[in-house]
């Protein structure tokens, strides 16, 4: 009976999660509205004499935006690496038997996970140095998409420390006692028992860490990154600043990234169902 009441629990929580409502054919609306939205700006723009339209100053500064595009998927991919290998290590510290790794690893945890992405950016920015001087003499300069990438990895790691925390946290006791029962050290479990039950556990979760993390690297174009954003903004001031560029470069850039994190989103739903009735 309990075990039947687990399995609708479950089946409640993949029917009603984010990701488990998305449809690929909102998407398509979504896609269409954008370019919806696109054609009634350029219907809507007055060229200037002599000037291009909005739509053919998009088009020719196509390739500078897509290259800050790039700089958006390196600096996501670097930092959900670097947030993955300490997260990890964060969440094991957190169930530590030990008290004095702990109480550290939580106190670390909850204090990245409730400070402001924004806040945590700028202080990264302002307190790591712009360059280090060797000992030989030379110096090696730190560009400001390191330094923002170092900043975005730190509010994930914290949460993906929750994530391996409350995954591990799931595994029913029974396993733990079972695997002492025969001769395993708590290390040994952990290793070979607990974890990889955890890995699929936390597979969905992960992915929305990475999804959201990605939408958040153009929060650093606000202080000089050249991302997608950051070129967009070049772009239009380049072109002479004219504010019927705004909605066809805005929207554009909405569609890029809608068109980058939508798979991601349909295929985290795929996952979470798929794991979750596995279980």
């Amino acid at each position: 009976m309990k075990g039947e009441a687990f399995r609708i629990e479950r089946r409640r929580f993949a029917e009603g999660g984010f990701c488990s409502r998305i449809h690929w054919r909102q998407g398509m609306w979504l896609v269409l509205a954008f370019f919806g939205s696109l054609a009634v700006a350029y219907a809507q723009s007055e060229p200037q004499p002599a000037s291009p339209s909005a739509i053919r100053t998009l088009v020719l500064w196509l390739p500078f935006i897509l290259k800050g595009f790039g700089l958006n998927l390196l600096m996501s991919f670097i930092a959900m690496a670097v947030a993955t290998l300490f997260g990890v290590g964060l969440g094991l510290l957190q169930i530590s038997r030990s008290r004095l790794l702990r109480m550290p690893a939580w106190l670390v945890t909850h204090l990245f996970r409730n400070s402001p992405w924004l806040v945590i950016l700028f202080v990264i920015m302002f307190l790591m140095p712009f360059e280090i001087r060797l000992p030989g003499g030379g110096t090696i300069i730190i560009p400001d998409w390191v330094k923002a990438t170092f900043a975005f990895s730190l509010p994930v790691m914290a949460n993906i420390s929750e994530i391996v925390r409350g995954a591990i946290n799931s595994i029913p006791k029974g396993q733990w006692d079972s695997a002492e029962s025969l001769a395993f050290s708590r290390g040994q479990t952990l290793r070979w028992i607990i974890l990889p039950q955890c890995i699929r556990r936390a597979i969905p979760p992960w992915m929305n860490w990475y999804a959201l993390l990605a939408l958040a690297t153009p929060m650093a174009s606000i202080l000089g990154v050249r991302e997608a954003v950051g070129n967009a903004q070049a772009a239009m001031e380049a072109a002479g600043a004219r504010p019927e560029f705004l909605i066809p470069f805005y929207l554009f850039l909405l569609c890029l990234f809608f068109a980058y994190i939508y798979p991601i989103a349909l295929l985290t739903r795929k996952l979470e169902r798929k794991y979750v009735f596995a279980n």
